[in-house]
């Protein structure tokens, strides 16, 4: 390892100078802390002792009290054979490999137990450990036994008592000085017979309260570990469980070190199986040139709303993000980032929605996407996400159309040999296993049965930070044509940024060993650049690497043939397999001590299901081969496909990229790309570095059942001006603007946004589209206030967060509706709208001119006014009706 511990370590020697009496030894390390072997008894008050002490580091010892029993504690002293080293992987990974083969040709428990005893390292630690009579003592399960000398026999043993020496290696100054003098000690006390004394534990064992040799927080700690293993067994049963998880983790180390770019080329041939391998830039359509097959293609993924579930890998630790509550201090996952006035979950349920509200637009029609949602136990992602669900009444949605199911945690590993990293025993660094466990992971807890049983034939999946991904047709067309060509797999893309840590997606061609030409769509991970002769660093305009574009893990997926990798028992069910060690692991251990060691974790990736859907031919492909593949790829403006708010910007830090302030820019971008076409005029966005060091030249946060599709979107506005400095927040679906000017701020807010609740057969609240909306309507309106205090140190501008000094606030309650015209609107004004009732104001003689008055009975669901959507070809167009 990179860092070495402080070691809180002692030293008790008791000897017996009586000839005929039987030698007892205190062994002690790390007394404040526990470690897998309980004390031993007391001795007895007859014996005379004699007590030497060796103090390891500046720590004080603490001297063993004469009520409770001292502790015995274990070390790793190598008194097994060491890790292997960088150069020794392979012979590890072929004792693994023969186990492991071994193992699968057992068919009970039993012979499973009998074969792991076999193994050199566990024969090895059970005999000169004294380990047995410790597991014994445990009551552990057939199963549990199992688990653990697994653990054993992948060399992780440093789990179970690594107590002294965190993190030693040799050269470890102290520490290895005494080795030798330990190594003897723990030696005679391992042949000495101690007798119980009464205790009511196994020979040599105090058992605490529980009936454990361990005390309360180890047992805990156990089965925790138990628990970990047992996940980890269980969902890599397609490798080999735990043993094929460390060959994994061994194989994908000893492929990246020290190769030269021939060996790299050569293992990309033999992990991929083939003769030869060229991966070429994909063409696709891009939908910001080809305006009318976007509209057809949008079309199409509205239509085909019934057919399409929702996934969102929800499970990442988020680590960059450093998202902490502020009232409690704990740590918090990404989904749960305040973000434009919400969590970044609400606004992926908000763009869902909104696709559903225009489906009910233009068919007339309710329609309640079933979404999946994978968490793990990181920073409770999985408590949160519930949580905030349940405090929202699950978006109006109904409970049971959400399924969340947790992926499991895997351990990180260090890069230098291959050991588990750990922060005391029993409990090592673990982190989820990347979002590539989702295909499996879905097909183990019933996913896509779940989806089958509410009609879905295929889904979209999209990640919590990228808050852009359902930007005008972007998400509709990638999901129409794949629902309406039939295909299993499509990209969202867009052009790559300068060097940026994102992947590429590529068009792979390759000859299989058969003689076979097979063709596909795939991405390529950042980490795995240098294997494909790209380089990591800015490329040149005209280099290799920036032909390609960025990889957005936007996706459309078959949910069928999702589900045919997902189930398969072999490593294709683990598309994607990388172990990243660009990036350390950090940590803390149970002595306070701050780590940070080169390492990783296995990880899958979900966009390398792709892998799975090539399609062969019998000779080499020149030409137009891309519209005959199971896989495609759509192009959009990057700020339309990706913006993602991943990372927390650090101070000094003059880049915005991947920080939810840099994302924030893209909105207004995108606000300006909008409005700009109907007419309004308002400042443009520069590039960020302009905005480094202030907010940007104005906030417009326009709810997106406006649209979603732009086409519908621009229908609503027209005309007027917003000034610079401005601020404009329209949440209401039926929405009217012709020719307003904006000086400062605007709220529009309605409870209603874009429909009711009603309570549903099981006493759920579900919102019923286009029943009881908020309504809204400014024709010839000028607004001027003093808006946004832009000198404010507290404004956060990502968070929609600012202070004022003035705004125009309009808040519709219920069935409410507010219509402005032919009037200028000066200063601080808060108008509520009472539920049924429509305000009305005008120019007075002098100020306003207000009326309010109740809305008519048989107008009450419908509404004095609505837009009315209607299909026209391949595009929408609106009309306004008045009632």
């Amino acid at each position: 390892m990179a860092t070495t511990t402080r070691a809180s370590s002692s030293l008790l020697l008791l000897n017996n100078n009586h000839r005929n009496k039987t030698n007892h030894f205190i062994f002690s390390l790390n007394s404040k802390k526990p470690s897998l072997f309980h004390s031993f008894p007391l001795l007895s008050s007859q014996n005379s002792l004699s007590l030497i002490s060796l103090s390891l580091s500046s720590s004080p010892s603490t001297s063993p009290s004469t009520t409770t029993a001292p502790r015995v504690s274990t070390a790793p002293l190598e008194y097994a054979p060491p890790a292997p080293d960088s150069n020794n992987f392979h012979q590890e990974i072929s004792r693994l490999k023969a186990l492991r083969l071994k193992l699968s040709t057992c068919k009970t428990l039993k012979e499973k137990l009998k074969a792991l005893d076999s193994d050199s390292k566990v024969n090895h630690f059970l005999n000169t450990r004294c380990f047995e009579r410790v597991l014994g003592s445990l009551s552990l399960g057939l199963n549990e036994v199992f688990l653990v000398k697994c653990l054993v026999a992948a060399g992780q043993h440093h789990v179970l008592d690594m107590g002294f020496g965190f993190g030693e290696r040799e050269g470890d100054g102290v520490k290895s000085s005494v080795k030798t003098a330990l190594y003897a000690l723990v030696e005679m006390i391992e042949k000495l017979d101690v007798t119980n004394r009464g205790s009511g534990g196994r020979e040599g064992f105090v058992k605490s309260q529980n009936g454990s040799v361990l005390v309360d927080e180890e047992s805990e700690d156990l089965k925790k570990l138990l628990k970990l293993l047992g996940e980890v067994e269980e969902f890599y049963d397609c490798i080999g469980g735990i043993i094929g998880y460390q060959i994994m983790v061994l194989e994908l180390l000893a492929r990246s070190s020290h190769e030269t770019q021939t060996h790299q080329s050569q293992h990309v041939h033999e992990s991929m199986k083939c003769q030869f391998l060229e991966i070429h830039s994909p063409t696709g359509c891009d939908l910001s040139q080809n305006t009318e097959y976007a509209s057809q293609a949008a079309l199409w993924g509205i239509e085909g709303l019934p057919d399409l579930g929702e996934i969102y890998p929800l499970g990442g630790s988020a680590d960059r993000l450093g998202l902490v509550d502020p009232d409690t201090g704990e740590c918090l996952p990404a989904a749960m980032l305040p973000y434009c006035g919400r969590t970044l979950l609400e606004g992926l349920i908000r763009d869902l929605q909104a696709r559903e509200f225009l489906y009910f637009k233009l068919y007339g029609k309710q329609c309640i996407t079933p979404v999946a949602i994978m968490t793990s136990s990181a920073k409770n992602n999985q408590e949160h996400i519930t949580s905030l669900c349940d405090r929202l009444g699950w978006f109006g949605r109904g409970r049971s159309s959400f399924q969340l199911f947790e992926q499991p945690l895997v351990p990180t590993v260090s890069e230098e040999d291959g050991q588990w990293l750990v922060r005391k025993p029993f409990v090592p660094v673990c982190k989820p296993g990347g979002h590539g466990v989702i295909w499996k992971l879905a097909y183990d807890k019933g996913i896509f049965q779940w989806f089958y049983d509410h009609g879905r034939k295929g889904a979209t999946v999209r990640q919590v930070s990228n808050v852009v991904a359902a930007t005008d047709v972007t998400l509709l067309a990638l999901a129409g044509i794949g629902l309406h060509h039939g295909k299993k797999l499509g990209f969202a893309s867009c052009k790559r940024n300068t060097g940026a840590t994102e992947g590429i997606n590529v068009l792979i061609e390759k000859k299989n060993l058969d003689g076979k030409w097979a063709y596909g769509l795939s991405c390529i991970e950042y980490t795995e650049f240098d294997k494909f002769g790209i380089t990591s660093g800015p490329p040149s305009p005209n280099s290799f690497q920036a032909e390609f574009p960025a990889n957005t893990n936007i996706l459309y997926v078959d949910l069928p043939s999702a589900e045919l990798v997902g189930s398969t028992r072999s490593e294709r069910s683990l598309p994607g397999i990388v172990l990243n060690t660009k990036k350390s692991i950090v940590y803390t251990d149970y002595f306070g001590n701050w780590h940070s060691v080169p390492g990783g974790r296995l990880e899958c990736t979900m966009q390398n299901i792709a892998d799975n859907f090539l399609n062969t031919y019998s000779s080499r492909c020149y030409k137009d081969v891309e519209d005959k593949l199971d896989t495609f790829i759509v192009y959009n403006e990057r700020r339309r496909v990706t913006s993602s708010a991943k990372k927390k910007r650090k101070d000094a830090n003059v880049s915005l990229h991947q920080t939810p302030d840099g994302s924030l820019l893209d909105i207004m971008r995108n606000a300006y790309d909008l409005l700009s076409q109907c007419d309004i005029d308002l400042p443009e966005v520069e590039s960020n570095d302009k905005y480094v060091d202030s907010g940007p030249p104005f906030l417009i946060f326009l709810h997106p059942a406006l649209g979603p599709l732009w086409e519908v979107t621009r229908q609503k506005f027209h005309g007027g001006s917003i000034s610079k400095g401005s601020e404009l927040q329209v949440d209401v679906a039926e929405f009217l603007w012709r020719n307003v000017q904006l000086e400062g701020s605007m709220i529009i807010a309605a409870e209603n946004i874009m429909g009711s609740t009603r309570n549903d057969e099981n006493g759920e609240p579900i919102l019923q589209y286009g029943h009881r909306c908020g309504r809204c309507k400014l024709h010839n309106v000028k607004v001027l206030n003093d808006g946004i205090d832009w000198s404010s140190g507290e404004n956060v501008y990502w968070k929609h967060d600012v202070r004022r000094f003035e705004a125009l606030k309009v808040i519709l309650h219920g069935n409410s509706e507010f219509e402005a015209s032919n009037v200028t609107i000066q200063g601080n004004h808060v108008f509520e709208v009472p539920d049924g009732y429509r305000l009305k104001i005008t120019s007075g003689d002098p100020g306003l001119a207000i009326q309010l008055d109740p809305i008519p009975q048989n107008l009450m669901d419908t509404g004095s006014w609505f837009w009315k959507y209607n299909i026209n070809g391949s595009h929408i167009l609106l009309e306004l009706v008045q009632l």
